[in-house]
């Protein structure tokens, strides 16, 4: 089984996605503007931005959202659980995967955090 590594353009120690056999693993995505920055805004706009990213990120490893199999979610605020999952949704039609969602204390401002799994077989 080969691994292949797809760094990063930030100045942080980790890569954006692995891919392992037929798995892609994305690191988890916040919702950062160009100059790494979280964008202003509510869950809905900070989880549209990340999903967003995501879609591109497997797109440039040659995946798409319909490969997703399975997404861990932080949200900062639990009562956000309803307007997440509203634009959530929009983002996988038909495709939805398996996922957690937990709350946790989130990097500078960010409402949500979203970690995914894909197969490319």
């Amino acid at each position: 089984m080969s691994i292949e590594r797809f760094p990063t353009p930030l100045p942080v120690p980790f890569s954006k996605a692995v891919r392992a056999g037929g798995f892609l693993f994305l690191s988890g995505v916040l919702p950062m503007d160009a100059q790494a920055n979280i964008v202003e805004g509510g869950i809905q706009v900070q989880t549209r931005v990340v999903l967003e990213r995501i879609a591109q990120v497997l797109g440039e490893c040659g995946a798409q959202m319909s490969d997703v199999v399975r997404a861990t979610i932080w949200l900062a605020d639990l009562e956000e659980f309803v307007a997440f999952n509203e634009e959530y949704a929009k983002h996988f039609v038909g495709a939805l995967p398996s996922r957690s969602t937990v709350e946790a204390r989130l990097y500078k401002g960010a409402r949500v955090e979203i970690e995914i799994q894909a197969w490319v077989g």
